[in-house]
């Protein structure tokens, strides 16, 4: 662990200014703090702090944020608070102090609920300070490197998975490789460490039998670069056993079958070098085809700015890769943001969203999500993808993710233009919209006069930000689908009591029923939260609707099976659905209940078990049919569904929406019907319906 005078010894080293008291209170204060608290390591906690702090000196960062990452751990895991933070150590330090804290871990959240709160805390304080993203990144690197001493396994793959998924494609985001490869390889020896094992051993037995050819190459590539006049600094490594595996199960290859396990990087003085020792490289040896990237005139989104080439050695026998860059290039490769924060982010780190739009870009995707699973993959989809770049007809760059389409560019552009988008040009040439870009490509959106995106799209579309936002309009226009559902159910209701749904009837009845307006009672009732007799005895307190003669409700149906033990329990196949009518028979499974199908169910064959000869008893008063029915894709359809339905003595206990494109979507309803007489008459009558194209029973 470092020492005190140590610590700062290091910040004054790169930066002579730097608040020396600051660093000796904050050092203090954390000691304190922590006080007894051990790590699983057995080491005092407060050495955690520190070596994050120590971490971050290694990337020279200002006082304040070596101060915080001191601090980190002292208002989650102590008695300290944000405001005594902030009067000891300033509103600066408080404030990276609290980005980078947890929220409070509330008892009644799931995990991925917890997870995705602190996600979206996280990156907004982020947004506002990139040093938030420098700590938290310290933090979690150090964690990874003493994540071997927690005893349960599932826990460290718990935090290994959260790492590999969430830390690390942000290292990768802000051009920090060297965090980002440790990290992965860390989580790569939980979650995998067979396969990181059985790598290692090769590798090694690999440096054995070929170090000298690494050496050798070194050594060529330097000879023929000073011989063409040009003086670099050529080093050659092994690629970690995370990459190598990525590539065996990408390209389904065996470790004996990769022949580019190698790379070497060329580092020179002016970036106009680097074409030149490109060519030179390409003279001497072949280039493979297809594995040139110039990340020089194109820089990745994250700024990283190289080379990449791979060649074919004759007398080696090997595939090679080469990374020819600059020495700021290779120092911003290595630590990204950090290594140029200070003039190119202001000493605050404010301007964040501008120097990384993708940042901006992941916040509007998290603000769109439905769920907290919902944000999680988001946040991946976001993060972690590969890019190809594309240009607008007016020679703009954008990066998108790999199989990437021109809905993705068109939200890229502007979330405006892809929600009016309907149709475009790649090249000039009029193209489906499911079409896969490539680099190089040239974009032209066709816009609409009106906001239509087709929920279809989502199927076919690689970018987080155009997958929320397709989701987006789907519940929206889902959510007034179901609004006018509900208007129609509700007032059925008030017609069946005889009252007038005014501010003094409903105003009541919401109270009653915790709502806080109208269409959340819509809302309820047409997603049968709240059934009739609820909203009624709401509405007039004491009354119930005079409920149409034959019609039940769900909870008073009752089935009964002839040819069983009395008492004996069943369940009606989730399959085939039968009512009765239908022709039935049982089967008893060896160590599970009896199961009753119609007698023609295709999952009767996956069936082990004796069948019973079954039929419907006379006190079956009805049972749950599923139907699909396809509708016009536009206002009232679905309040004409139910409206149909409910007039031929029916209830909707189950509805579900299966498809939607431009012209049509496709309902999953289930339904409560007497047998399949009433079944079939209610199909007859959904099917004269102006808004309804199709209705028909099915099994899934």
């Amino acid at each position: 662990m470092l020492r005190q005078y140590e610590l700062v010894e290091r910040v004054k080293a790169y930066d002579p200014d730097a608040d020396e008291d600051l660093l000796n209170r904050a050092y203090v204060f954390s000691v304190k703090a922590h006080g007894s608290q051990l790590r699983a390591s057995g080491d005092p906690y407060f050495s955690h702090p520190v070596e994050v702090a120590g971490i971050l000196t290694d990337l020279k960062l200002d006082d304040k944020t070596i101060a915080t990452a001191i601090l980190h751990d002292t208002i989650e895991d102590t008695v300290a608070t944000q405001e005594q933070i902030e009067r000891l150590f300033g509103a600066d330090v408080a404030r990276l102090v609290d980005g980078v804290t947890k929220l409070s871990k509330i008892e009644t959240q799931t995990e991925s609920e917890r997870q995705a709160e602190n996600l979206r805390k996280f990156l907004l304080a982020m947004s506002t300070d990139i040093r938030v993203l420098l700590v938290k990144l310290a933090d979690r690197l150090h964690n990874m490197r003493t994540l071997h001493h927690i005893a349960k396994e599932e826990k460290r793959r718990r935090i290994a998975r959260e790492t590999m998924d969430i830390y690390a494609p942000l290292a990768e985001r802000i051009g920090m490789y060297g965090f980002m490869e440790e990290m992965q390889e860390l989580a790569f020896s939980h979650l995998e460490p067979e396969a990181s094992q059985m790598i290692s051993q090769r590798m090694a037995r690999l440096r054995d039998t070929s170090g000298a050819n690494v050496h050798r190459i070194t050594g060529a590539l330097e000879r023929l670069l000073k011989s063409k006049g040009i003086a670099a600094s050529v080093s050659g490594r092994e690629k970690r056993p995370y990459s190598i595996w990525r590539k065996m199960a990408a390209r389904q290859m065996s470790f004996e079958q990769l022949s580019d396990v190698m790379a070497f990087r060329v580092i020179l003085d002016d970036e106009s070098d680097c074409y030149r020792a490109l060519g030179i490289v390409h003279s001497r040896w072949p280039m493979v085809p297809g594995r040139f990237k110039d990340f020089i005139s194109t820089p990745k989104s994250n700024g990283y700015r190289s080379l990449h080439t791979s060649v074919l050695l004759g007398g080696e026998a090997a595939r090679i890769e080469v990374q020819i860059r600059t020495r700021l290039m290779h120092e911003e490769a290595e630590y990204g943001v950090a290594a140029h924060w200070a003039y190119k982010l202001g000493a605050d780190g404010a301007p964040a969203r501008e120097a990384y739009p993708w940042i901006e870009d992941l916040l509007d995707v998290l603000q769109d999500a439905a769920s907290p699973e919902e944000l999680l993959e988001n946040a991946r989809l976001a993060m972690f993808q590969d890019q190809v770049f594309v240009f607008t007809p007016k020679g703009e760059l954008y990066q998108l993710p790999g199989d990437s389409t021109p809905v993705d560019f068109a939200y890229a552009v502007h979330s405006d233009l892809g929600d009016r988008c309907v149709g475009a040009k790649v090249n000039g040439r009029a193209v489906p919209l499911r079409t896969r870009l490539v680099n190089g490509d040239q974009v032209e959106i066709l816009k609409g006069k009106v906001k239509s995106p087709d929920p279809a799209w989502e199927a076919f579309v690689a970018s987080a930000k155009a997958r929320a936002a397709i989701r987006r309009h789907v519940r929206h226009k889902r959510r007034e689908e179901l609004l006018a559902m509900g208007s129609k159910l509700l007032d059925a209701v008030a017609g069946r009591l005889n009252v007038t749904l005014n501010d003094e009837i409903t105003g009541p009845a919401l109270g009653r029923l915790k709502l806080h307006d109208r269409p959340a009672l819509q809302l309820a009732m047409a997603e049968n939260r709240l059934s009739d007799d609820q909203v009624a005895e709401a509405l007039v307190p004491g009354a119930r609707p005079s409920r149409p003669r034959g019609a039940r409700a769900k909870a008073a149906a009752s089935i009964s099976i002839e040819g069983l033990t009395p008492g004996v329990g069943f369940l009606l196949c989730d399959h085939c659905r039968p009512v009765p009518g239908d022709r039935i028979v049982g089967v008893r499974a060896p160590d599970g209940p009896i199961s009753v199908h119609v007698i023609d169910c295709d999952h009767l064959a996956d069936e082990s078990g004796e069948w019973l000869d079954v039929r419907w008893g006379a006190e079956t008063a009805g049972a749950a049919a599923r139907i699909a029915v396809v509708v016009h894709n536009q206002p009232g359809a679905l309040a004409s569904l139910a409206a149909s339905i409910a007039a031929h003595k029916s209830n909707i206990v189950g509805l579900a929406l299966k498809h939607r494109d431009r012209e049509f979507h496709t309902d999953i309803v289930d339904i409560e019907v007497e047998s399949v007489g009433h079944l079939a008459t209610i199909l007859a009558a959904l099917r004269q319906v102006k808004a309804v194209v199709s209705a028909d029973r099915v099994r899934l």
